[in-house]
């Protein structure tokens, strides 16, 4: 399809991309602790990521980041699902969830984070952002799916986070 036939219009509801990833070791998981730096994050775990730069599709923005972050190349990186987060205006943000395995190599520390693993078994004791006591054990389970999961998040008048998950 031709540039013209995309029919770009700057009043339609638009996306900002960005990648999200787990990474498994036996019954572990990668998250990174955020840097002091990150606001009212600072301090918790999340998964890996960031923007999808020009030039990248998000599988290319996965892999760098996690190069960026941890210095671990994965193996088997996988689309897990695709969350649509609806901020309240336009843009809002497209993220891909991936999710690989990283069974060698000693994560190193990085400007976003400390990189630690994380036991399955005590994920719900974790200091973890709010949406990945959901988000989390979704896309772990969607690692052995042939058919990526699709997620919305969107948030109330009170700022509260609503997630749902399209079956």
């Amino acid at each position: 399809m031709s540039l013209a036939g995309q029919r770009l219009q700057p009043n339609r509801y638009s996306l900002i991309p960005r990648t999200l990833t787990f990474l498994t070791r036996q019954d572990q998981v990668l998250l990174l602790r955020l840097s002091p730096d990150r606001g009212e994050w600072a301090g918790l775990l999340n998964g890996v990521g960031g923007h999808v730069e020009p030039g990248e599709d998000p599988l290319q923005s996965a892999r760098r980041e996690i190069e960026e972050e941890t210095g671990l190349s994965p193996s088997d990186l996988r689309l897990a699902g695709v969350v649509i987060i609806d901020t309240g205006s336009s843009p809002g943000i497209g993220l891909y969830v991936f999710v690989g395995k990283a069974e060698e190599g000693k994560p190193r520390v990085g400007s976003e984070g400390t990189p630690e693993w994380i036991s399955l078994n005590t994920l719900d004791d974790a200091s973890l952002v709010e949406d990945l006591p959901i988000l989390l054990p979704k896309a772990l389970a969607s690692y052995e799916k042939p058919i990526p999961f699709s997620a919305r998040y969107e948030y109330d008048e009170a700022g509260a986070l609503r997630i749902r998950f399209s079956e």
